[in-house]
């Protein structure tokens, strides 16, 4: 008798093993299609076309944070006419001077700061007579040391002045003015700075220098911005500068100069409103030497208090009317004060009043439409067919 082998094993005897292996496929494809059935994202839930917001009281107003920069323009002013190497400098940059002040000293010898138009030219001592003189005098007259007519004439009184003068500044007492004693500026007191390149200890003076310059009494200050953003800041615009010490100095926009660096860059030139330094009495706060750079606020909208509403709420008619819409459609006309950034300040509604945003959305300023139909109040509602 012939053994029957794997080959030789019967169909039916097979069948049950392919019928069962039919079978786990069967139940893992349903098990697939259960899998892709359950977690399969649901259908896309449509947002609605509008919502709507209540009208509360608030502030609107919109600014812009540049940087403002601070500068002072220094003029040079009186001439040197000390000669010899630079001994000391007692005086740093931006320093107040007055009627006496010592500036500098060439030799050991001071020059001293004085007030009048007609520069030290020559020397003065006995019967000398001019302009210099009479300026030479009114020096002395302030410092206490004369008190006799300032005529510029040089006599007697002016000598014993003069030699008084100099025992105060530990000079002979020879009662003779050098040349290179004063210094005459326009005005004083008055802030100043130095050459710091001719004016140091070692440096040397042949006589002739403007090594003075007098500063205003404020800086210059100023915004780069670009063209495109100086068309939305005229000339009023207000400005608030931060100062060195954490205050806030105020400003304006008075005038638009043209940029030396770019064509399409313009210089905000700022003032203060009464016409008084912007940095009122912390000018010398800022540093001399330098631009210093201030970060500042340029309010482009002033800020405006009363009813808030976003601004699309708002909608305007051919007639150039604008209204916000109700819950149930209605209009109600309103007048724009201000608006900035997105927000609007209205009158003619009252608050706590619910409005519709966009205002254009379906039935708006229909006058009677059943506002709730459509209502989203910021929450998504799914389409009819996802409803089921």
């Amino acid at each position: 008798m012939r053994h029957q082998t794997a080959a030789d094993e019967p169909a039916r005897a097979r069948a049950p093993r392919i019928i069962a292996a039919i079978a786990l496929l069967a139940l893992g494809a349903g098990a697939g299609w259960a899998s892709t059935a359950v977690f399969a994202p649901p259908d896309e839930v449509a947002a609605a076309p509008y919502s709507y917001v209540e009208i509360v009281a608030g502030e609107v107003g919109s600014s812009v944070r540049l940087t403002t920069v601070a500068s002072w323009r220094r003029a040079p002013a009186g001439t040197n006419r000390a000669a010899g190497t630079v001994t000391s400098v007692p005086l740093a940059a931006g320093d107040e001077v007055r009627a006496g002040s010592v500036l500098y000293s060439v030799e050991l010898r001071p020059v001293v700061a004085a007030v009048g138009e007609v520069p030290a030219f020559r020397q003065l001592g006995r019967d000398a007579e001019g302009p210099d003189v009479r300026q030479l005098q009114q020096l002395l007259t302030e410092l206490g040391h004369y008190d006799g007519l300032v005529d510029g004439g040089f006599g007697a009184r002016t000598e014993a002045a003069v030699r008084a003068w100099q025992r105060s500044l530990e000079l002979p007492d020879d009662g003779v003015v050098r040349p290179g004693d004063l210094l005459f500026l326009p005005a004083l007191p008055v802030r100043v700075t130095l050459d710091d390149e001719l004016v140091r200890p070692g440096a040397n003076l042949s006589g002739g220098e403007r090594l003075v310059s007098v500063l205003p009494p404020e800086p210059e200050f100023s915004v780069p911005v670009s063209a495109a953003q100086a068309a939305t800041m005229p000339l009023g615009t207000p400005v608030e500068i931060t100062a060195p010490d954490g205050a806030v100095w105020p400003a304006a926009v008075v005038a638009h100069e043209p940029s030396e660096e770019a064509d399409d860059q313009v210089r905000l030139r700022l003032g203060a409103a009464d016409g008084a330094p912007i940095c009122t009495a912390a000018c010398s706060t800022i540093p001399v030497l330098g631009d210093t750079r201030l970060p500042s606020s340029i309010v482009t909208q002033a800020a405006t208090s009363g009813l808030v509403v976003p601004a699309a709420a708002l909608r305007s008619s051919a007639d150039g009317t604008v209204a916000v819409v109700d819950r149930e459609g209605r209009n109600h006309p309103v007048t724009v004060l201000a608006s900035a950034r997105g927000m609007a300040v209205v009158d003619g509604v009252q608050e706590g009043l619910r409005v519709r945003v966009p205002a254009d959305g379906p039935d708006a300023g229909t006058g009677g439409g059943t506002g709730s139909d459509g209502e989203g109040d910021g929450r998504a509602r799914p389409p009819a067919a996802a409803q089921r």
